[in-house]
């Protein structure tokens, strides 16, 4: 788009299906790359991902012509036909439905890119249910329980 400026950056988290610790540490870094690769087939910038065993975060520099529900169906899409091609589990990995989506300012980049890679560290002292209910009250994100994602307590 001619004379369009812009400074979006989006982080985007989602869960497995049945929030089950599905992603192994060995395929990590194969996964990280693909979903980076995803990302940028669509013209959109990676700075950061981590998928623990059960969810995922990433942040993306996104332009206004992307819609984040698309950049995230491809993600969502193509991550889990990666993963089911390469039969890193038994059955059929899916991600559940849903993502939150969270917007960010230049000058918190470096915060969040350092919060998505302290992933592992950061669940150590705190659950994805606690962590992803505080972010949805952080941004003063109205929402209903019923439509979350499954959680295992």
């Amino acid at each position: 788009m001619p004379n369009t400026y812009s400074q979006i950056y989006i982080q985007v988290v989602f869960a497995v299906k049945g929030r089950q610790n599905l992603i192994n540490k060995s395929h990590r870094e194969d996964l990280h790359k693909y979903i980076t690769g995803i990302v940028q087939k669509r013209k959109q910038k990676m700075l950061s991902v981590f998928c623990m065993p059960d969810h995922l975060h990433f942040l993306a520099g996104i332009q206004p012509s992307i819609a984040v529900s698309d950049l995230v169906r491809d993600v969502k899409a193509g991550s889990s036909n990666f993963i089911n091609t390469n039969q890193w589990i038994k059955g059929q990995f899916n991600w559940q439905e849903g993502f939150g989506a969270f917007s960010y300012s230049r000058s918190q980049i470096d915060n969040v890119i350092k919060y998505i890679l302290n992933q592992e560290e950061h669940h150590k002292k705190k659950t994805f249910k606690e962590e992803y209910l505080e972010m949805l009250q952080e941004f003063g994100i109205e929402y209903d329980e019923r439509y979350l994602f499954e959680w295992i307590d």
